[in-house]
């Protein structure tokens, strides 16, 4: 008796908390350094679900181990909705199987609660190179196995993952040539010591609109605004290819369902904001804002995906 007495008690406190929530500031961990997507994606999403939540949800970079060390830590966070993460590809779609072993269950720890942003991946390569789209940089491939190169911001990351994904559907031998991050690999893109890269649109922009770089392929399913004459790798004869870095929110696993709606539809109502939506384009980035069911079906889609290229190409993290 006592013992059901003490969950009415509890199912009490947490429904009358939920309906209540949130009563203090919010914190959204980003499990990268400062800069870059992740951070625009994360404030620009903050500020907006600030507004509409009537709390503060602040911004706490803490970068380590790819995102994971993170991830562990939110995965042990108080399941109250005052914790939430910035789900990225990375850590929800590649690192389960680039790893031996995670400190954390990407599937079983964490509770989605929307996808925020998909940015889009381009191929471009050094404007020396005689390759004007996808399939005559091929062609050169294809008549000299392994003598191509391909520069990345580090083994597993996100343009190594995209170039790996492109040599198996293309069926080319390319050389994969790891960076510290994407400074260092774009300095040797430009100064033609590599052939070829895949990254996010916002530093390779630049760089093809003075003509230093080409673009040959967009990775997402549809061209992108900034580059409208450049076409997908879907459209240059590889159906059903997409790469892209995506983003989304996620809170620690058995969070209250009350909670995860409130917070689901104060991100949704957000991302689809102007501000967010005009921010984001800044970038080349889509707003999305979708149900907690449906961010769970994109990233197991996603997981499906990535899973087979890791193993493929046998990536393993470093």
């Amino acid at each position: 008796m006592k013992r059901i007495v003490a969950l009415v008690i509890a199912m009490f406190v947490f429904t009358a908390h939920a309906q209540t929530y949130p009563t203090k500031p919010i914190r959204l961990v980003v499990p990268f350094a400062p800069g870059g997507s992740s951070e625009i994606v994360a404030r620009a999403a903050a500020a907006e679900m600030s507004k509409v939540l009537g709390q503060q949800v602040y911004v706490e970079n803490k970068p380590g181990g790819a995102g994971n060390l993170a991830m562990a830590e939110v995965a042990k966070a108080e399941p109250d909705g005052y914790t939430l993460i910035l789900g990225h590809i990375g850590t929800l779609a590649v690192n389960p199987y680039m790893f031996d072993k995670l400190p954390y269950d990407a599937d079983r720890e964490f509770t989605a609660i929307s996808l925020l942003a998909i940015v889009p991946s381009l191929f471009v390569v050094n404007a020396s190179l005689p390759a004007k789209d996808l399939k005559e940089f091929v062609k050169l491939a294809q008549a000299s196995p392994g003598k191509l190169t391909y520069g990345s911001a580090g083994n597993g990351s996100a343009g190594h993952l995209a170039f790996e994904y492109l040599k198996l559907e293309a069926k080319i031998d390319l050389l994969h040539i790891p960076y510290k991050g994407t400074g260092p690999q774009l300095t040797d893109l430009l100064g033609g010591r590599t052939d070829a890269a895949a990254a996010g649109a916002p530093p390779l922009l630049p760089h093809i609109k003075s003509g230093k770089l080409r673009a040959i392929a967009v990775g997402t399913p549809q061209r992108i605004a900034a580059l409208p004459d450049v076409p997908t790798v879907a459209e240059q004869g590889y159906p059903g290819f997409e790469t892209s870095q995506w983003y989304g929110l996620m809170v620690p696993a058995k969070t209250p369902d009350a909670i995860v709606k409130r917070l689901a539809d104060a991100a949704a109502q957000s991302a689809k904001s102007s501000a967010v939506v005009e921010r984001f384009a800044q970038d080349n980035a889509v707003a999305v804002g979708s149900t907690p069911a449906e961010f769970v079906s994109y990233i197991k889609k996603e997981q499906a995906r990535w899973k087979e290229v890791v193993e493929k190409a046998r990536i393993r993290a470093e």
